[in-house]
C-alpha cells in the first residue's frame, strides 16, 4: 500500500492532530494549505506548524476558483431569497478536489482532512459515516463527496473525541462560522460585494402590507426579529420576484414535503426502497424525528415526513441518513 497521504492543513488543532495520527500510522504526510481568501496569517500559522511537525508543506492558491464557486454563489443565492450553505459546497468543489489534484501531481493515492467523520464500504459502495464524537460530527457537511473521492480518503479524526484533542493544546482556539466573512455579519458582506438592498413590502399570505423592509437578503426563513416584522410573526416565505417578505405564524413553518434537486446519491435503489431513512435539514438545530418516504420527482426527489420539518429554506441542503451512514443529499427547491 502507498504509505503517503496529502492532508488538508490549516495549522489548527484538528489538522495538527490528524497529522500526528497519520504519522503514527506510518504515513509520509504532505501538508497542503489551500489559500481560498488570501488569509496571510493562516498561511504563516500553517507553515510554522508544518515545520514543527517536520512535514513537507505546500500552499495552493484557489482564490479565483473559490470566488466564482463559493462567494459568488453565496451572494447570488441570498439576493434571490434563498439560504445557501457554502461549506457543503466548498468541500466537494474546492477542498477535496484540490487535495485530489495535488495528490495526483505528486503520484500519491491517499488524501485526508481534519474533519470528524468516518468512511464505510458496503456492497462495493463508499459511504460518509458519522464520527465517533456526535457533538462534533461533520458528516452533514460532506454529503456531496463523490465515490472517487471517498475511495481514496483516510479519516484520521473519525474515532477521535474533540475534548481529548483540546487537552493536548495550550491554544485551544479554532475557526468558527463561514471563513470568508471574517467575523463580518453576512448582510454587511453582501452589501460590500455589490448585492443591492432594495426596499420592499412585508406582507401576510393574503398580500396585505404589514411593514417595510430594506432588502430581502436581510431576512431568512423562520426569522422572528428584524425591521418591519410584526410582533409574534415570523418570516414564512421570501419572494424575490415581487421583492416581498411574507410573514405568518410559527405553525406555518412546519412542512411535510421537501423537494430536493442537485442530488448526490450513493445507491438510488436504496433511497427508494429503504424504510429506515432519516433526514437532517440543518447541521445544528431542530431536525425531523421520523423515518421518511422518498419518491422520484423530475431530476430530484420528494421527501415525505410524518414529523414535519421546521423552517426549511430554499437553497438549504437536506442530508439523508440510514443510522450512521450518509446515503445521499440534495438542495431544497420547494416545500409544502
Amino acid at each position: 500500500m502507498d504509505k503517503s497521504v496529502v492532508l488538508g492543513f490549516s495549522g489548527g488543532i484538528d489538522s495538527q492532530t490528524a497529522t500526528h495520527i497519520l504519522k503514527d500510522m506510518g504515513y509520509r504526510v504532505v501538508l497542503a494549505t489551500i489559500n481560498t481568501i488570501g488569509d496571510e496569517a493562516m498561511l504563516h500559522k500553517a507553515q510554522a506548524a508544518a515545520q514543527q511537525l517536520d512535514c513537507e508543506w505546500i500552499a495552493v492558491d484557489r482564490q479565483r476558483l473559490f470566488r466564482s464557486n463559493i462567494i459568488d454563489y453565496f451572494c447570488t443565492e441570498y439576493s434571490q431569497g434563498r439560504t445557501p450553505a457554502p461549506c457543503t459546497r466548498c468541500n466537494p468543489l474546492i477542498k477535496w478536489q484540490t487535495l485530489e489534484e495535488i495528490a495526483d501531481t505528486m503520484s500519491i493515492y491517499h488524501i485526508a482532512t481534519g474533519h470528524y467523520f468516518n468512511i464505510e464500504q458496503h456492497n462495493g459502495q463508499y459511504y460518509v459515516a458519522k464520527g465517533a464524537d456526535l457533538t462534533k460530527d461533520q458528516s452533514y457537511y460532506l454529503w456531496g463527496l463523490k465515490q472517487s473521492t471517498l475511495q481514496r480518503a483516510l479519516t484520521p479524526m473519525g474515532p477521535i473525541i474533540k475534548s481529548d484533542v483540546k487537552q493536548n493544546f495550550t491554544d485551544k482556539s479554532e475557526s468558527m462560522g463561514i471563513c470568508f466573512l471574517r467575523g463580518m455579519h453576512y448582510t454587511e458582506y453582501l452589501k460590500a460585494n455589490g448585492i443591492a438592498m432594495i426596499d420592499g413590502n412585508i406582507v401576510n399570505e393574503s398580500g396585505a402590507i404589514l411593514g417595510q423592509h430594506h432588502g430581502i437578503a436581510n431576512y431568512t426563513i423562520g426569522q422572528r426579529r428584524g425591521e418591519g416584522i410584526p410582533e409574534g410573526q415570523r418570516v414564512i416565505a421570501i419572494n424575490a420576484t415581487t421583492n416581498d417578505i411574507v410573514v405568518g405564524s410559527k405553525e406555518q413553518l412546519y412542512k411535510r414535503k421537501l423537494y430536493i434537486d442537485g442530488i448526490n446519491i450513493v445507491d438510488y435503489n436504496e433511497i427508494l426502497t429503504a424504510t429506515d431513512i432519516t433526514v437532517k435539514i440543518r447541521g445544528i438545530g431542530i431536525n425531523p424525528n421520523c423515518f421518511v418516504n422518498i419518491e422520484p420527482h423530475g431530476n430530484g426527489l420528494v421527501i415525505h415526513l410524518d414529523d414535519p420539518a421546521y423552517a426549511p429554506a430554499k437553497g438549504q441542503p437536506i442530508v439523508l441518513y440510514r443510522n450512521n451512514l450518509v446515503i445521499g443529499g440534495g438542495i431544497v427547491v420547494d416545500f409544502k
